[in-house]
């Protein structure tokens, strides 16, 4: 008896937990294309960067500004960052302040 219960709780929780794990894609989309297929690691996951876009398909906690800073030190500027929703202005910002500094400031972003 002790047993069934123990997994009746336990099929339980792995139920109510699934969308707290869950992993959600995660776009930065670039200022410049890349010039070849590269791979970076940020915010504890890989994103795939190709062409315009770097895509990872990772928990929550990567959608961060560290996690931007990181793909923009990687690739150059980042023209947006969108997980279930996207970086403002200020956010875009801040994730962009180091990869902008290095490059004098001259770099200007586009709007998407």
């Amino acid at each position: 008896m002790k047993l069934q219960l123990i997994a009746a709780c336990a099929a339980l929780i792995t139920l109510s937990s699934g969308s707290a794990f869950a992993a959600d894609t995660i776009t930065a989309k670039l200022s410049s294309p890349v010039a070849a297929k590269t791979k970076v690691i940020a915010g504890g996951a890989i994103f795939n960067c190709e062409a315009d876009a770097c895509v990872a398909v990772a928990k929550s906690q990567t959608y961060s500004v560290a996690a931007c800073k990181m793909i923009a030190d990687k690739v150059g500027p980042i023209a947006s960052f969108a997980g279930q929703k996207s970086f403002d202005d200020t956010k875009l910002s801040d994730c962009n302040a180091k990869v902008m500094a290095k490059a004098g400031g001259a770099t200007t972003l586009a709007k998407q």
